[in-house]
C-alpha cells in the first residue's frame, strides 16, 4: 500500500468510504445584526455564494458525496438554501446531502450542548452510513481543501484521528485551539483558546491552530462520543474535551493546511474565519482586486451554490453626470445600475441604485434598493434594505453610531430595522 497511497485510485477510495458532517448550527453573534434572522453559515457571501457552500462544495470536489448537515440556530434560510441548490445527487448511487436539525434525537430534552454533542445526537444516523471513516466539518470558513488528501494523511500515518491545522499570528491564536506537535506531526499538546498561546518552535510570532476539521476512523470516533457523553464533568466540545482526553491515549496527528489547500498562490493559502463584520467586509472587498487571493474563476475546483435564473446585470446612462458604471466590481444578475458609480464593491443579485448615487467599499446583499443621491462607503446593507434617498453612510461615524452598528475599524453595517424598515422577514433571508 505504501507506494500508492498518494494515488488518485487510492484516495478515491478513501473518500467513497467516508460519511462527512458539517457544524452548521452557530449562531455567529459576532456579526451582530447579519444573523439576527439566519444562521452563520448561511450569510451570503461573494456576490452569489452563501458560506456553507465552500465547505459542501469541497466535499463534492474532493469526492465525499455522502453529507450530513448539522443545523440548529434560525436554520430555515440555510436549510431552504441546501434544498434548493444542493438536490443534485443521487440516492441511488448513495450519494446525499442530509439536513440534520436539532431534533433532540438521543434520550434527552436538551438541544446540542457542543460540538461533540451535535455529533453525538446524530449518532445513529451516521452508523447506517457504514462508513469507515468520519470528517468533521465547521460550516462557516471560506476556503478551498482537498480533504482526500487529508484522509490519505490520516491512513498513512495510522491515526485514530488527525486535525487539520494552519498557522495564524500567535495574537489571533487566542481564538482557537492552538497544539504543539513532534517531528512526525503527532500532536503532544492542545489548548482550546488558551490566553497565553504557545509559539510554533523556530517562529515565535506564529502558533499553530486547529481549523476545526477532523478525520476519525469511525469506530473510534463512535466509542469516543459514547464515553463522552458519559462524562458529567465535559462540556462535549471537540477542541474542549475530546482531543485534550485523547492526546495521550490515542494516535492523534495534525494536518497541515498547506498539504491540502486548493489553489495556492505565491505559496500563499486561503483560509477565512468570517466571523466579524470587519472580517466579513475585507473578506469580500479582497474579491474585487484585479488577481485575488481566492480565485473565484476555478473551473478544475468549483463553488457550487443555488442559483436564481435572473436576467443579465445592466449599466445604464452614459451622460456626463449621469453615468451608470461599476470598476473593480463583482456585479451579480438581476442587478441594475442607473447613472450612478459603483467602486470596489460587491453587490449581490437583485440590487437596483438608481441615479447620481455614489458607492465605494460596499457589501450589498440581495434584493436592496438604493435611492437616489445615496452616497455608501464602507458598509455592509444587509438584504432587503431600501436605502433612502439622499442618505450618507460611511462618512461620519458619530452619526451612523446613532442608527447603525459601526465597528471597530469603521465598517457600517445597515439593516432594514435599524431604518424602521419592518417589512417580514422572508425564508428566503
Amino acid at each position: 500500500m505504501a507506494q500508492d497511497i498518494n494515488s488518485a485510485r487510492f484516495i478515491s477510495n478513501l473518500t467513497k468510504n467516508t460519511v462527512a458532517l458539517i457544524l452548521a448550527g452557530g449562531r455567529g453573534s459576532r456579526l451582530k445584526d447579519l444573523t439576527s434572522h439566519r444562521a452563520k453559515p448561511a450569510v451570503p457571501f461573494g456576490g452569489k455564494f452563501r458560506i456553507i457552500d465552500f465547505p459542501l462544495s469541497n466535499c463534492i470536489n474532493s469526492g465525499i458525496r455522502r453529507v450530513g448537515v448539522v443545523t440548529q440556530y434560525k436554520s430555515h434560510s440555510l436549510m431552504r438554501h441546501i434544498q434548493r441548490g444542493w438536490g443534485f445527487l443521487r440516492g441511488e448511487f448513495n450519494e446525499y446531502v442530509d439536513l440534520l436539525p436539532a431534533a433532540q434525537q438521543r434520550d434527552t430534552e436538551e438541544w446540542y450542548k457542543g460540538t461533540a454533542d451535535a455529533v453525538f445526537q446524530n449518532l445513529d444516523i451516521l452508523r447506517v452510513s457504514q462508513a469507515e471513516f468520519v470528517v468533521i466539518l465547521a460550516g462557516d470558513h471560506i476556503y478551498k481543501m482537498d480533504y482526500g488528501q487529508m484522509l490519505a494523511c490520516h491512513v498513512r500515518n495510522n491515526a485514530d484521528m488527525t486535525v487539520g491545522c494552519i498557522n495564524v499570528p500567535l495574537e489571533e491564536a487566542k481564538g482557537f485551539g492552538v497544539m504543539a506537535v513532534d517531528a512526525e506531526d503527532r500532536v503532544v499538546e492542545f489548548a482550546e483558546k488558551p490566553a497565553d498561546p504557545k509559539p510554533m518552535p523556530g517562529d515565535p510570532t506564529q502558533a499553530l491552530a486547529s481549523m476545526g476539521i477532523y478525520v476519525f476512523n469511525a469506530g473510534f470516533l463512535y466509542d469516543q462520543l459514547m464515553r463522552d457523553a458519559e462524562d458529567k464533568s465535559s462540556t462535549h466540545d471537540f477542541g474542549g474535551d475530546i482531543i485534550p482526553y485523547l492526546i495521550s491515549r490515542a494516535r492523534v496527528y495534525a494536518h497541515r493546511f498547506a498539504d491540502s489547500c486548493v489553489g495556492a498562490r505565491n505559496g500563499f493559502h486561503y483560509w477565512r474565519d468570517v466571523g466579524t463584520v470587519d472580517a466579513y467586509w475585507q473578506a469580500n472587498m479582497e474579491l474585487t482586486r484585479v488577481i485575488p487571493e481566492l480565485n473565484m474563476y476555478d473551473n478544475l475546483w468549483p463553488i457550487w451554490t443555488y442559483q436564481e435564473q435572473l436576467p443579465p446585470a445592466k449599466f445604464v446612462f452614459n451622460d456626463k453626470d449621469r453615468m451608470g458604471k461599476a470598476t473593480d466590481s463583482l456585479v451579480s444578475g438581476g442587478c441594475l445600475i442607473s447613472g450612478s458609480c459603483v467602486t470596489s464593491s460587491v453587490l449581490f443579485s437583485n440590487v437596483r441604485v438608481h441615479s447620481y448615487c455614489d458607492i465605494e467599499g460596499a457589501v450589498i446583499l440581495p434584493n436592496v434598493v438604493v435611492n437616489r443621491h445615496a452616497k455608501l462607503k464602507n458598509v455592509v446593507i444587509d438584504k432587503g434594505v431600501h436605502v433612502p434617498e439622499g442618505i450618507k453612510i460611511g462618512f461620519d461615524p458619530e452619526e451612523d453610531k446613532k442608527r447603525f452598528y459601526v465597528s471597530e475599524k469603521g465598517t457600517v453595517l445597515v439593516t432594514r430595522e435599524m431604518l424602521g424598515q419592518f417589512r417580514p422577514v422572508t425564508y428566503g433571508d
